[in-house]
């Protein structure tokens, strides 16, 4: 009984790890110019749960963290951006910050 009540509990933090990452990422094709992340930034920011957004055309990501407390579901994600034209190839959560996600991108393009 101990060992269910263990595994339970650990399967309750997981899933409310998952329901709060610290940023979302999206592996976005589309994306070709300065006007393209201008409009997908727009776009995320209009989500009253979004904190920040990161978009990188050369590594065709859009990273997105939300307010604490606060989420944004894949699927309105992946609507939003299908909507305005591109294709979302992948959608991930990271305990990662938004901050060690623009170092990382920094970082990548040197």
């Amino acid at each position: 009984m101990k060992i269910l009540t263990t595994t339970s509990a650990t399967l309750l933090i997981g899933f409310a790890l998952a329901g709060n990452a610290a940023t979302i990422e999206m592996e976005v094709n589309g994306l070709v110019c300065a006007f393209c992340a201008q409009g997908i930034e727009k776009k995320l920011r209009a989500f009253p749960a979004t904190s920040d957004v990161v978009v990188s055309l050369e590594e065709r990501l859009v990273a997105v963290s939300t307010k604490d407390g606060q989420d944004i579901s894949d699927d309105e994600l992946r609507r939003a951006l299908t909507d305005a034209g591109y294709t979302v190839m992948g959608i991930r959560r990271e305990a990662e910050s938004i901050d060690a996600v623009r170092d990382r991108l920094k970082e990548a393009s040197h």
